[in-house]
Protein backbone atom coordinates (compact mmCIF):
# COMPACT_ATOMS: atom_id res chain seq x y z
CA UNK A 1 0.00 0.00 0.00
CA UNK A 2 1.54 3.51 -1.11
CA UNK A 3 1.82 5.71 2.18
CA UNK A 4 -0.97 8.43 1.76
CA UNK A 5 0.19 11.93 1.38
CA UNK A 6 -0.97 14.74 3.88
CA UNK A 7 -3.97 17.49 2.64
CA UNK A 8 -1.96 20.64 3.51
CA UNK A 9 -5.08 22.16 2.53
CA UNK A 10 -7.05 22.44 6.14
CA UNK A 11 -3.97 23.40 7.67
CA UNK A 12 -3.03 26.59 5.79
CA UNK A 13 -6.79 27.37 5.85
CA UNK A 14 -6.48 27.26 9.93
CA UNK A 15 -3.43 28.91 9.49
CA UNK A 16 -4.60 31.81 7.28
CA UNK A 17 -7.66 31.90 9.81
CA UNK A 18 -5.75 32.70 12.95
CA UNK A 19 -3.84 35.03 11.56
CA UNK A 20 -6.66 37.07 10.25
CA UNK A 21 -8.10 37.04 13.05
CA UNK A 22 -5.20 37.42 15.60
CA UNK A 23 -5.52 41.03 15.30
CA UNK A 24 -9.19 41.04 17.44
CA UNK A 25 -9.09 41.49 21.00
CA UNK A 26 -12.38 41.31 22.98
CA UNK A 27 -12.91 43.62 25.68
CA UNK A 28 -12.95 47.41 26.31
CA UNK A 29 -9.79 49.15 25.23
CA UNK A 30 -8.46 50.59 27.97
CA UNK A 31 -9.20 54.40 28.74
CA UNK A 32 -7.81 56.41 31.87
CA UNK A 33 -11.14 57.23 34.19
CA UNK A 34 -12.07 61.11 34.00
CA UNK A 35 -12.33 62.69 37.38
CA UNK A 36 -14.05 65.60 36.00
CA UNK A 37 -17.35 63.78 34.57
CA UNK A 38 -17.25 61.19 37.43
CA UNK A 39 -16.95 63.33 40.52
CA UNK A 40 -19.34 65.78 39.15
CA UNK A 41 -17.35 68.95 38.10
CA UNK A 42 -13.94 68.60 40.50
CA UNK A 43 -12.69 72.02 41.31
CA UNK A 44 -9.49 72.56 38.61
CA UNK A 45 -7.81 74.82 41.29
CA UNK A 46 -6.97 74.83 45.15
CA UNK A 47 -7.89 77.15 47.79
CA UNK A 48 -4.09 77.18 48.70
CA UNK A 49 -3.05 77.55 45.20
CA UNK A 50 -3.70 79.84 41.85
CA UNK A 51 -3.00 77.94 38.18
CA UNK A 52 -3.31 74.47 39.29
CA UNK A 53 -4.93 71.72 36.81
CA UNK A 54 -6.41 68.42 37.56
CA UNK A 55 -3.91 65.39 37.93
CA UNK A 56 -3.72 62.80 35.22
CA UNK A 57 -0.95 60.15 36.23
CA UNK A 58 2.04 60.01 34.09
CA UNK A 59 5.50 57.91 34.26
CA UNK A 60 6.99 58.48 37.93
CA UNK A 61 10.00 60.82 37.61
CA UNK A 62 11.70 60.63 40.95
CA UNK A 63 15.14 61.58 39.94
CA UNK A 64 15.02 65.10 42.19
CA UNK A 65 16.44 65.15 45.88
CA UNK A 66 14.11 66.83 47.30
CA UNK A 67 15.36 66.71 50.87
CA UNK A 68 18.10 68.68 50.07
CA UNK A 69 15.71 71.83 49.96
CA UNK A 70 16.37 71.71 53.89
CA UNK A 71 20.35 72.60 53.63
CA UNK A 72 21.68 69.96 55.80
CA UNK A 73 24.19 68.01 55.20
CA UNK A 74 23.71 65.14 57.66
CA UNK A 75 20.14 64.71 56.61
CA UNK A 76 21.20 64.77 52.80
CA UNK A 77 23.86 61.38 53.88
CA UNK A 78 21.46 59.68 55.77
CA UNK A 79 18.52 59.89 53.39
CA UNK A 80 21.00 58.63 51.10
CA UNK A 81 21.47 55.20 52.79
CA UNK A 82 17.80 54.51 52.82
CA UNK A 83 17.77 52.76 49.36
CA UNK A 84 20.69 50.80 50.29
CA UNK A 85 19.78 49.46 53.80
CA UNK A 86 15.87 49.81 54.29
CA UNK A 87 14.41 46.42 54.58
CA UNK A 88 10.57 47.65 53.25
CA UNK A 89 12.35 48.55 50.10
CA UNK A 90 14.02 45.65 49.69
CA UNK A 91 10.99 43.69 49.58
CA UNK A 92 9.24 45.95 47.48
CA UNK A 93 12.43 45.61 45.02
CA UNK A 94 11.22 41.80 45.25
CA UNK A 95 7.51 42.52 44.75
CA UNK A 96 8.64 44.24 41.28
CA UNK A 97 10.98 41.51 40.00
CA UNK A 98 8.01 38.73 40.90
CA UNK A 99 5.97 41.26 38.89
CA UNK A 100 8.52 41.44 35.94
CA UNK A 101 8.61 37.70 35.85
CA UNK A 102 5.03 37.58 35.47
CA UNK A 103 5.32 39.44 32.74
CA UNK A 104 7.73 37.55 30.89
CA UNK A 105 5.65 34.14 31.72
CA UNK A 106 2.27 36.00 29.89
CA UNK A 107 4.69 36.52 27.29
CA UNK A 108 5.45 33.00 26.58
CA UNK A 109 2.22 31.94 25.54
CA UNK A 110 2.80 34.15 22.17
CA UNK A 111 4.99 31.40 21.52
CA UNK A 112 4.53 27.46 20.49
CA UNK A 113 5.69 24.34 23.14
CA UNK A 114 8.04 21.23 22.40
CA UNK A 115 8.05 18.78 24.25
CA UNK A 116 10.39 15.27 23.89
CA UNK A 117 9.64 11.80 25.37
CA UNK A 118 11.64 8.69 24.81
CA UNK A 119 10.29 5.46 26.54
CA UNK A 120 11.19 1.59 26.49
CA UNK A 121 8.40 -0.64 27.33
CA UNK A 122 8.40 -4.95 27.51
CA UNK A 123 4.45 -5.81 27.56
CA UNK A 124 2.41 -9.16 27.35
CA UNK A 125 -0.53 -9.54 25.85
CA UNK A 126 -3.36 -11.38 27.05
CA UNK A 127 -3.48 -14.47 24.48
CA UNK A 128 -0.70 -16.80 23.50
CA UNK A 129 0.52 -18.02 20.37
CA UNK A 130 1.15 -21.71 20.28
CA UNK A 131 3.20 -21.79 17.01
CA UNK A 132 5.59 -19.23 18.56
CA UNK A 133 5.18 -19.86 22.59
CA UNK A 134 5.83 -16.28 23.21
CA UNK A 135 2.80 -15.53 25.16
CA UNK A 136 2.13 -12.28 23.25
CA UNK A 137 5.38 -10.65 24.87
CA UNK A 138 6.63 -7.81 23.14
CA UNK A 139 9.20 -4.88 23.47
CA UNK A 140 8.23 -1.07 22.31
CA UNK A 141 10.88 1.49 21.88
CA UNK A 142 9.32 4.87 21.15
CA UNK A 143 10.94 8.67 20.48
CA UNK A 144 8.13 11.65 19.96
CA UNK A 145 8.30 15.44 19.56
CA UNK A 146 5.49 17.08 19.98
CA UNK A 147 4.94 20.98 19.29
CA UNK A 148 1.31 22.68 19.61
CA UNK A 149 0.28 26.72 19.49
CA UNK A 150 -2.78 27.91 20.62
CA UNK A 151 -3.67 31.05 18.45
CA UNK A 152 -4.25 34.27 20.09
CA UNK A 153 -7.55 34.12 17.69
CA UNK A 154 -9.35 36.85 20.35
CA UNK A 155 -6.83 38.23 22.15
CA UNK A 156 -6.94 36.66 25.27
CA UNK A 157 -2.75 36.31 25.55
CA UNK A 158 -2.37 39.74 24.91
CA UNK A 159 -5.11 40.95 27.33
CA UNK A 160 -2.85 39.22 29.96
CA UNK A 161 0.05 40.76 28.85
CA UNK A 162 -1.42 44.05 28.77
CA UNK A 163 -2.52 43.03 32.54
CA UNK A 164 0.87 41.71 33.93
CA UNK A 165 2.40 44.66 32.21
CA UNK A 166 -0.12 47.05 33.88
CA UNK A 167 0.65 45.08 37.10
CA UNK A 168 4.53 45.26 36.26
CA UNK A 169 4.30 49.09 36.36
CA UNK A 170 1.90 49.16 39.49
CA UNK A 171 4.45 47.38 41.68
CA UNK A 172 7.04 49.67 40.43
CA UNK A 173 4.98 52.89 41.94
CA UNK A 174 4.52 51.09 44.90
CA UNK A 175 8.52 50.53 45.07
CA UNK A 176 8.79 54.09 44.46
CA UNK A 177 6.20 54.84 46.83
CA UNK A 178 7.83 52.45 49.58
CA UNK A 179 11.31 54.94 48.69
CA UNK A 180 9.46 58.40 48.98
CA UNK A 181 7.79 56.80 52.21
CA UNK A 182 10.55 55.98 53.95
CA UNK A 183 12.79 59.01 53.14
CA UNK A 184 9.66 61.17 54.16
CA UNK A 185 10.07 59.34 57.87
CA UNK A 186 13.29 59.69 57.89
CA UNK A 187 13.01 63.33 57.12
CA UNK A 188 10.44 64.28 59.82
CA UNK A 189 12.23 61.91 62.36
CA UNK A 190 15.66 63.23 61.37
CA UNK A 191 14.04 67.01 61.92
CA UNK A 192 12.11 66.25 64.97
CA UNK A 193 15.18 65.12 66.36
CA UNK A 194 16.81 67.92 65.60
CA UNK A 195 14.04 69.99 67.34
CA UNK A 196 14.48 68.13 70.42
CA UNK A 197 18.39 69.08 70.32
CA UNK A 198 17.42 72.77 70.28
CA UNK A 199 14.62 72.31 72.81
CA UNK A 200 17.20 70.63 74.83
CA UNK A 201 19.69 73.33 74.83
CA UNK A 202 16.67 75.80 75.82
CA UNK A 203 16.59 72.89 79.15
CA UNK A 204 19.67 73.68 79.74
CA UNK A 205 19.98 77.00 79.63
CA UNK A 206 16.36 77.39 81.58
CA UNK A 207 18.09 75.43 84.14
CA UNK A 208 21.02 77.41 84.29
CA UNK A 209 18.73 80.17 84.60
CA UNK A 210 16.78 79.15 87.56
CA UNK A 211 19.94 77.77 89.52
CA UNK A 212 20.65 81.67 89.68
CA UNK A 213 17.55 82.78 90.34
CA UNK A 214 17.08 79.65 93.31
CA UNK A 215 20.80 81.26 94.54
CA UNK A 216 19.46 84.84 94.12
CA UNK A 217 16.98 83.85 96.71
CA UNK A 218 18.81 82.03 99.02
CA UNK A 219 20.96 84.98 98.87
CA UNK A 220 17.72 87.04 99.31
CA UNK A 221 16.50 84.95 102.23
CA UNK A 222 19.51 84.84 104.01
CA UNK A 223 19.88 88.63 103.91
CA UNK A 224 16.65 88.49 105.49
CA UNK A 225 14.98 90.59 102.94
CA UNK A 226 12.46 87.53 101.22
CA UNK A 227 10.44 84.70 103.21
CA UNK A 228 11.62 80.67 103.18
CA UNK A 229 8.86 80.58 100.84
CA UNK A 230 10.39 82.17 98.06
CA UNK A 231 13.20 79.89 98.63
CA UNK A 232 11.07 77.50 98.37
CA UNK A 233 9.18 78.39 95.13
CA UNK A 234 12.49 78.87 93.43
CA UNK A 235 13.77 75.12 94.01
CA UNK A 236 10.64 73.69 92.79
CA UNK A 237 10.58 75.67 89.39
CA UNK A 238 14.70 74.50 89.31
CA UNK A 239 13.97 71.00 90.25
CA UNK A 240 10.30 71.16 87.66
CA UNK A 241 12.53 72.26 84.63
CA UNK A 242 15.51 69.72 85.33
CA UNK A 243 12.63 66.77 85.35
CA UNK A 244 11.76 67.98 81.30
CA UNK A 245 15.12 68.28 80.16
CA UNK A 246 14.94 65.07 81.76
CA UNK A 247 11.85 63.51 80.15
CA UNK A 248 13.34 65.49 76.08
CA UNK A 249 16.02 63.06 76.34
CA UNK A 250 13.04 60.29 75.96
CA UNK A 251 11.28 61.39 72.83
CA UNK A 252 15.47 61.81 71.29
CA UNK A 253 16.24 57.88 71.90
CA UNK A 254 12.93 56.76 70.39
CA UNK A 255 13.56 58.90 67.44
CA UNK A 256 17.40 58.17 67.00
CA UNK A 257 16.30 54.56 67.36
CA UNK A 258 13.28 54.57 64.19
CA UNK A 259 16.28 56.63 62.07
CA UNK A 260 18.86 53.72 62.57
CA UNK A 261 15.81 51.31 61.57
CA UNK A 262 15.23 53.32 58.62
CA UNK A 263 18.07 53.20 57.54
CA UNK A 264 18.69 49.81 57.99
CA UNK A 265 20.81 49.36 60.94
CA UNK A 266 20.40 48.04 64.33
CA UNK A 267 20.01 50.66 67.47
CA UNK A 268 22.74 49.96 69.30
CA UNK A 269 25.15 50.17 66.49
CA UNK A 270 23.83 53.93 65.46
CA UNK A 271 23.99 57.16 66.99
CA UNK A 272 23.58 60.96 66.07
CA UNK A 273 25.35 63.33 68.51
CA UNK A 274 23.58 66.30 69.59
CA UNK A 275 24.03 69.38 67.20
CA UNK A 276 22.08 72.48 66.29
CA UNK A 277 19.62 72.96 64.15
CA UNK A 278 20.98 73.54 60.59
CA UNK A 279 17.85 72.72 58.82
CA UNK A 280 15.89 76.14 56.49
CA UNK A 281 12.40 75.94 56.47
CA UNK A 282 11.98 76.70 52.25
CA UNK A 283 9.53 78.63 50.97
CA UNK A 284 5.68 77.78 50.30
CA UNK A 285 5.97 76.82 46.69
CA UNK A 286 3.81 79.81 44.36
CA UNK A 287 2.00 78.86 41.52
CA UNK A 288 2.78 75.10 41.89
CA UNK A 289 0.87 73.27 38.78
CA UNK A 290 -0.91 69.80 39.94
CA UNK A 291 0.61 68.50 37.61
CA UNK A 292 3.37 67.61 40.09
CA UNK A 293 0.46 65.31 41.59
CA UNK A 294 1.33 62.65 38.34
CA UNK A 295 4.89 62.41 40.02
CA UNK A 296 2.71 60.84 42.89
CA UNK A 297 3.38 56.79 43.06
CA UNK A 298 0.42 56.13 45.20
CA UNK A 299 -1.73 57.96 42.33
CA UNK A 300 0.27 56.16 39.22
CA UNK A 301 -0.15 52.45 41.35
CA UNK A 302 -3.72 52.95 41.53
CA UNK A 303 -4.16 54.09 38.26
CA UNK A 304 -1.85 51.51 36.38
CA UNK A 305 -3.81 48.42 38.64
CA UNK A 306 -7.18 50.05 37.07
CA UNK A 307 -5.64 49.46 33.59
CA UNK A 308 -4.81 46.14 34.71
CA UNK A 309 -8.28 45.13 35.83
CA UNK A 310 -9.74 46.26 32.47
CA UNK A 311 -7.54 44.00 30.39
CA UNK A 312 -8.52 40.89 32.45
CA UNK A 313 -12.21 42.53 31.42
CA UNK A 314 -10.81 40.84 28.36
CA UNK A 315 -9.75 37.74 29.42
CA UNK A 316 -12.95 36.93 30.96
CA UNK A 317 -15.06 37.41 27.68
CA UNK A 318 -12.25 35.58 25.62
CA UNK A 319 -13.35 32.26 27.40
CA UNK A 320 -16.65 32.86 25.71
CA UNK A 321 -15.20 31.66 22.31
CA UNK A 322 -13.56 28.77 20.35
CA UNK A 323 -9.92 27.99 21.42
CA UNK A 324 -7.69 27.18 17.97
CA UNK A 325 -4.46 24.69 18.46
CA UNK A 326 -2.21 23.94 16.17
CA UNK A 327 -0.32 20.89 16.91
CA UNK A 328 1.97 18.51 15.59
CA UNK A 329 4.20 15.20 16.66
CA UNK A 330 6.92 13.42 14.81
CA UNK A 331 8.66 10.49 16.26
CA UNK A 332 9.66 6.99 15.85
CA UNK A 333 8.60 3.39 17.47
CA UNK A 334 9.62 -0.04 16.76
CA UNK A 335 9.75 -3.25 18.85
CA UNK A 336 13.38 -3.43 18.51
CA UNK A 337 16.02 -1.23 19.74
CA UNK A 338 18.27 -1.77 16.39
CA UNK A 339 15.46 -0.48 14.30
CA UNK A 340 14.27 1.92 17.02
CA UNK A 341 15.40 4.85 14.98
CA UNK A 342 15.06 3.45 11.41
CA UNK A 343 12.78 5.35 8.59
CA UNK A 344 9.84 2.13 8.64
CA UNK A 345 9.64 2.94 12.54
CA UNK A 346 8.89 6.81 11.45
CA UNK A 347 5.75 7.75 12.97
CA UNK A 348 4.08 11.75 12.97
CA UNK A 349 0.60 13.49 13.22
CA UNK A 350 -0.28 17.27 11.89
CA UNK A 351 -3.60 19.31 12.33
CA UNK A 352 -5.82 21.81 14.14
CA UNK A 353 -8.23 21.26 16.82
CA UNK A 354 -11.16 23.72 17.72
CA UNK A 355 -12.57 23.48 21.25
CA UNK A 356 -15.68 25.43 22.41
CA UNK A 357 -17.09 25.02 25.91
CA UNK A 358 -20.96 24.33 25.58
CA UNK A 359 -22.01 24.50 28.42
CA UNK A 360 -20.08 25.57 32.21
CA UNK A 361 -23.04 26.16 34.33
CA UNK A 362 -22.99 30.53 34.13
CA UNK A 363 -18.70 29.99 35.27
CA UNK A 364 -18.14 32.00 32.31
CA UNK A 365 -20.63 34.77 33.13
CA UNK A 366 -19.82 35.02 36.87
CA UNK A 367 -15.95 35.10 36.10
CA UNK A 368 -16.75 38.20 33.71
CA UNK A 369 -18.94 40.02 36.26
CA UNK A 370 -16.26 39.48 38.94
CA UNK A 371 -13.91 41.13 36.56
CA UNK A 372 -16.05 43.90 35.92
CA UNK A 373 -16.37 44.70 39.54
CA UNK A 374 -13.24 44.48 40.07
CA UNK A 375 -12.32 46.89 37.39
CA UNK A 376 -14.60 49.10 39.35
CA UNK A 377 -13.12 48.81 42.55
CA UNK A 378 -9.91 49.58 41.08
CA UNK A 379 -11.81 53.07 39.53
CA UNK A 380 -13.18 53.92 42.83
CA UNK A 381 -9.35 53.07 44.50
CA UNK A 382 -7.69 55.28 42.01
CA UNK A 383 -10.32 58.40 42.06
CA UNK A 384 -10.06 57.91 46.18
CA UNK A 385 -6.17 58.12 45.54
CA UNK A 386 -6.32 61.24 43.44
CA UNK A 387 -8.85 63.12 45.63
CA UNK A 388 -6.86 61.94 48.92
CA UNK A 389 -3.63 63.59 46.86
CA UNK A 390 -5.85 66.97 46.20
CA UNK A 391 -6.61 67.22 50.16
CA UNK A 392 -2.71 66.17 50.95
CA UNK A 393 -1.64 69.21 49.17
CA UNK A 394 -4.32 71.28 50.30
CA UNK A 395 -3.75 70.17 53.96
CA UNK A 396 -0.26 71.35 53.89
CA UNK A 397 -0.11 74.16 51.61
CA UNK A 398 -2.74 75.28 54.28
CA UNK A 399 -0.56 74.26 57.09
CA UNK A 400 2.37 75.91 55.63
CA UNK A 401 0.90 79.43 55.35
CA UNK A 402 -0.61 79.58 58.57
CA UNK A 403 2.65 78.22 60.13
CA UNK A 404 4.35 81.40 58.68
CA UNK A 405 2.04 83.77 59.95
CA UNK A 406 2.41 82.65 63.16
CA UNK A 407 6.03 82.44 63.53
CA UNK A 408 5.79 85.70 62.99
CA UNK A 409 3.42 86.37 65.78
CA UNK A 410 5.07 83.81 68.08
CA UNK A 411 8.74 85.34 67.35
CA UNK A 412 7.00 89.31 68.83
CA UNK A 413 5.27 87.11 71.73
CA UNK A 414 8.89 85.75 72.82
CA UNK A 415 10.83 88.88 72.51
CA UNK A 416 8.09 90.38 74.76
CA UNK A 417 8.55 87.33 77.05
CA UNK A 418 12.41 87.64 77.07
CA UNK A 419 12.17 91.66 77.85
CA UNK A 420 9.73 90.42 80.33
CA UNK A 421 11.80 88.40 82.78
CA UNK A 422 15.13 90.85 82.94
CA UNK A 423 12.46 93.87 84.16
CA UNK A 424 10.76 91.78 86.38
CA UNK A 425 13.77 90.04 87.48
CA UNK A 426 15.02 93.55 88.43
CA UNK A 427 12.20 94.54 90.37
CA UNK A 428 12.72 91.38 92.61
CA UNK A 429 16.00 92.66 93.02
CA UNK A 430 15.12 96.20 94.18
CA UNK A 431 12.18 94.62 96.17
CA UNK A 432 9.09 96.13 94.21
CA UNK A 433 7.31 92.95 93.27
CA UNK A 434 7.06 88.96 95.04
CA UNK A 435 9.29 86.10 93.58
CA UNK A 436 5.77 85.42 92.13
CA UNK A 437 5.88 87.81 89.70
CA UNK A 438 9.19 86.32 88.46
CA UNK A 439 8.04 82.68 88.37
CA UNK A 440 5.45 84.17 85.82
CA UNK A 441 7.72 86.09 83.87
CA UNK A 442 9.81 82.68 83.81
CA UNK A 443 7.31 80.23 82.87
CA UNK A 444 5.75 82.50 80.61
CA UNK A 445 9.13 82.61 78.71
CA UNK A 446 10.12 79.18 78.42
CA UNK A 447 6.26 78.60 77.11
CA UNK A 448 7.11 80.70 74.35
CA UNK A 449 9.99 79.49 73.56
CA UNK A 450 8.69 75.97 73.57
CA UNK A 451 5.92 77.40 71.23
CA UNK A 452 8.63 78.68 69.08
CA UNK A 453 10.03 75.29 68.58
CA UNK A 454 6.46 73.69 68.13
CA UNK A 455 5.82 75.74 65.28
CA UNK A 456 8.95 74.95 63.23
CA UNK A 457 9.01 71.34 63.84
CA UNK A 458 5.60 71.85 62.57
CA UNK A 459 6.83 73.88 59.72
CA UNK A 460 9.08 71.37 58.68
CA UNK A 461 7.05 68.35 59.35
CA UNK A 462 4.28 70.30 57.32
CA UNK A 463 7.10 70.77 54.13
CA UNK A 464 7.78 67.02 54.36
CA UNK A 465 4.57 65.68 53.84
CA UNK A 466 3.92 68.54 51.12
CA UNK A 467 7.12 67.02 49.36
CA UNK A 468 5.57 63.97 49.70
CA UNK A 469 1.98 64.78 48.39
CA UNK A 470 3.82 66.16 45.44
CA UNK A 471 5.43 63.27 44.37
CA UNK A 472 9.05 64.19 45.47
CA UNK A 473 9.00 67.93 45.82
CA UNK A 474 9.72 71.17 43.80
CA UNK A 475 11.70 73.39 42.64
CA UNK A 476 12.25 76.17 40.11
CA UNK A 477 13.23 73.46 37.47
CA UNK A 478 10.29 71.18 37.99
CA UNK A 479 8.12 73.75 37.76
CA UNK A 480 9.34 75.12 34.33
CA UNK A 481 9.99 71.44 32.79
CA UNK A 482 6.36 71.17 33.54
CA UNK A 483 4.95 74.35 32.29
CA UNK A 484 5.14 72.83 28.80
CA UNK A 485 2.85 69.62 29.81
CA UNK A 486 0.56 72.17 31.01
CA UNK A 487 -0.21 73.75 28.27
CA UNK A 488 -0.29 70.65 26.10
CA UNK A 489 -2.78 69.19 28.43
CA UNK A 490 -4.67 72.38 28.48
CA UNK A 491 -4.81 72.31 24.96
CA UNK A 492 -6.01 68.67 24.28
CA UNK A 493 -8.69 69.20 26.90
CA UNK A 494 -9.85 71.98 25.25
CA UNK A 495 -9.84 70.37 21.58
CA UNK A 496 -12.09 67.21 23.27
CA UNK A 497 -14.85 70.22 24.76
CA UNK A 498 -14.82 71.60 20.87
CA UNK A 499 -14.96 67.76 19.58
CA UNK A 500 -18.04 67.41 22.16
CA UNK A 501 -19.35 70.86 21.79
CA UNK A 502 -19.82 69.49 17.45
CA UNK A 503 -21.31 66.63 17.95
Amino acid sequence: MKPQRLNPKPLLLALAASFALAACSVGPDYVRPQMDEQLGNAPAVFKEGQNWKPAQPRELSADGKWWEMFEDAQLNALVEQVDISNQNLALAEANFRSAMALVQSARAAYSPTLDASASATRSRSGSSSSSTGSAGVRNTYSFALNASWEADVWGSVRRSVEASQASAQASAADLAAARLSAQAALAQDYLQLRVLDAQQKLFDETVAAYQRSYRLTQNQYAAGTVAKSDVIQAQSQLKSAQAQALDNGVSRAQLEHAIALLVGKTPSTFSLPPAPLAAVAPPIPQGVPSMLLERRPDVAAAERRVAAANAKIGVAKAAYFPSLTLSASGGYQSSSFADWFSLPGRVWSLGPQLAQSIFDGGARRAATAQAIAAYDGTVAQYKQAVLTAFQAVEDNLAALRILEQEAAVQDEALQSARQAVVLVTNQYKAGTVSYVNVITAQATALAAERSALDILNRRMAASVLLATALGGGWDEKSLADLAPLAEQSEAKAKGLKENAALR
